[in-house]
């Protein structure tokens, strides 16, 4: 059974900085393509940022490119979201997703085969 748990959540001030963390079990992360997407109250689930399967390419939402950075540790089977330069418009639930397959559309929901269960960023003004 595969899980994905995130961590990392909370609140913090504008212009702070949080770092997201996303454990798997029983999938191998780099194996696969991993991302992080976000969803706020009344909104569509937005694409935050994705890692190739051999983690040597990354892509960003336009949101927030040059803030948040996706990275992974292998050995201990987790990826990260390191945000940045928080703004109120971040607040959201995040996710993170393992890909379907070793090739995706990184910004396709249907790419994903997995999803977490969401942790709260709250960025207050």
């Amino acid at each position: 059974q595969v899980q994905l748990v995130e961590s990392g959540g909370g609140l913090v001030q504008a212009g702070g900085s949080l770092r997201l963390s996303c454990a798997a079990s029983g999938r191998t992360f780099s194996n696969y393509p991993t991302a992080w997407f976000r969803q706020a109250p009344g909104k569509e689930r937005e694409f935050v940022a994705g890692l190739s399967w051999t983690g040597a390419s990354t892509v960003y939402g336009d949101s927030v490119k040059g803030r948040f950075t996706i990275s992974t540790d292998n050995a201990k089977n987790t990826v990260y979201l390191q945000m940045n330069s928080l703004k109120p418009e971040d607040t959201a639930v995040y996710y993170c997703a393992s890909g379907r397959w070793r090739t995706v559309v990184f910004g396709a929901r249907s790419s994903y085969e997995y999803w977490g269960q969401g942790t709260q960023v709250t960025v207050s003004s």
